[in-house]
């Protein structure tokens, strides 16, 4: 029997129909609501490419239970960040530094990076802190040196 489950994704209230509240939170954003800036990689919270941030922390989708989001969660995307008309300072660093080849770990790349700034506020992290915040984060394409001066420019 399906039941209804509302969110905050992106600064918008939302409401989705569900059959099971333990489905990961990757598969409400993505089937639900269309939403394909956080990508299936592993299925494990081992590779990042599910990346969201709840509350303003990182975390893996694919791994997160719908059921662990409480009413006040405020989940944001890749899409939330920014828009193409807009993008998020982030998002325009990958462009320039052109840190993407396949773009699978980009998401993932982003919004780690993204809170990270975040906690880091004030501050210029340097490449080893960058690196080190991003080393669950897995790219198979060999672009780090790409993704370090990307979160550098911001």
């Amino acid at each position: 029997m399906a039941i209804s489950k509302a969110l905050t994704v992106n600064g918008q209230q939302v409401e989705i129909s569900i059959d099971d509240p333990d489905i990961p939170l990757l598969y409400a954003l993505r089937e639900n609501l269309g939403l394909h800036g956080p990508r299936f990689g592993c299925g494990l919270g081992q590779c990042g490419a599910c990346t969201v941030h709840i509350d303003g922390k990182a975390v893996r989708s694919c791994v997160t239970p719908l059921s662990a989001l409480k009413p006040g969660n405020e989940v944001v995307t890749l899409e939330g960040l920014g828009s193409p008309q807009n993008p998020h300072p982030l998002q325009k660093a990958f462009i320039d530094e052109q840190a993407a080849q396949c773009g699978y770990c980009i998401n993932g790349m982003i919004m780690e990076a993204a809170a990270f700034l975040a906690a880091n506020k004030g501050k210029e992290p340097s490449a080893a802190e960058i690196k080190q915040a991003l080393a669950k984060n897995l790219c198979r394409c060999g672009t780090h040196a790409r993704i370090v001066r990307a979160i550098q420019r911001v």
